[in-house]
């Protein structure tokens, strides 16, 4: 009963976008602890022995949105943490996070890995994971062409996000830094990047490469080879207008991304320490468009009421795939034109 209660208040909690107050949470696992749960679960991952991780029995694991078996997946896949190894933690929601890249072998990936504790069990553990030969914006990749995805471990190796503990006087309240990250999403679903609160020199790490550093004045470069852009006819000369306000590469080229929602979000680590927001949601393109749609995690870099820097680990799924497959977006929110058929017309009387 009581971890029912609480998965209704984290849903409502998360469908306004606020956060789960330490009571609802009903939970008593401070940093350290969570630190401990992640660092054990971890640990259990790389090592192949989930009976060595402290696993609630009804313990549920995701891999970009797909549920998998315990000891199935990554459990038989990672073999060691990667070169960049971040964790982020909140004790207000009772979630711990991991960003990174972790190894399989000879091979590397680029991941956010949450997890939920819950009386000192850990009940959740969620994966986004991009791989070198996963499809991207365009498609599959193709033999002897760069990862479609933007792949890029040793990028992100050399540019990793910062890993700090912020003074008292330095830090943003929760509250603050969840408005400043959702400011990012309003922006894109509102095509207005001016309503971004970002510093001029945001970048957006996407899979491991620098969107700001690809050149075509950042956003554009962006938005076609990450986010998805939407080909526009050539604009008609119109009067001139007021000077507009310089935006970062952040927060440029929204006006003709192809993105009409940014739907599902949910903030499930909120690091008041770090200064670091973990933002979970789904890309959907506009009415009509055949591009895919994006389900992605981004850790939202804040200082000083601004966006510094977005840190990606990002996929593809295909139209039938359920995201992103947790409450309470559980199943596919929204569903995707041609899932459901549309009911025939009533014969005329």
């Amino acid at each position: 009963m009581l971890r029912r209660l609480t998965v209704i208040l984290t849903c409502v909690a998360c469908i306004s976008g606020m956060s789960v107050p330490a009571n609802a949470a009903a939970n008593d696992c401070d940093r350290a602890c969570l630190k401990t749960a992640l660092d054990q679960y971890l640990a259990a991952v790389t090592t192949h022995k989930p009976a060595s991780a402290p696993l609630f029995a009804g313990f549920r694991q995701t891999e970009n949105a797909v549920v998998v078996p315990l000891g199935s997946g990554v459990w038989k896949t990672v073999t060691a943490l990667g070169k960049v190894q971040r964790r982020y933690l909140d004790a207000v929601s009772g979630q711990a996070a991991y960003y990174g890249t972790v190894e399989e072998g000879a091979a590397a990936a680029v991941v956010t890995v949450r997890i939920r504790v819950e009386d000192r069990k850990i009940t959740e553990a969620e994966w986004f994971i991009a791989r070198e030969k996963d499809p991207g914006l365009n498609g599959p990749a193709q033999p002897g062409q760069a990862p479609p995805n933007l792949w890029n471990p040793e990028a992100l190796a050399a540019n990793p996000p910062p890993d700090r503990v912020l003074p008292k006087t330095a830090r943003a309240s929760r509250e603050l830094l969840l408005a400043v990250t959702n400011s990012y999403f309003d922006g894109i679903t509102s095509h207005d990047g001016s309503i971004v609160m970002a510093d001029l020199r945001c970048d957006r790490v996407e899979n491991g490469t620098s969107m700001g550093s690809r050149g075509g004045g950042g956003g554009g470069a962006r938005g076609a080879a990450g986010r998805g852009a939407q080909t526009a006819p050539a604009p008609v000369a119109a009067p001139a207008q007021p000077a507009q306000p310089a935006l970062s590469s952040c927060a440029s080229g929204f006006a003709t991304l192809n993105v009409q929602l940014v739907a599902a979000r949910r903030y499930p680590v909120v690091d008041e320490e770090a200064g670091v927001v973990l933002a979970l949601a789904v890309f959907i393109r506009r009415p009509g468009s055949t591009t895919a749609r994006n389900a992605f995690s981004e850790w939202f870099v804040i200082d000083e009421a601004r966006i510094q820097k977005i840190y990606t680990a990002m996929f593809y799924p295909s139209p039938e795939l359920p995201v992103p497959n947790w409450p309470p977006y559980e199943g596919n929110w929204p569903l995707p034109a041609g899932i459901v058929p549309t009911p025939a017309a009533a014969p005329a009387r």
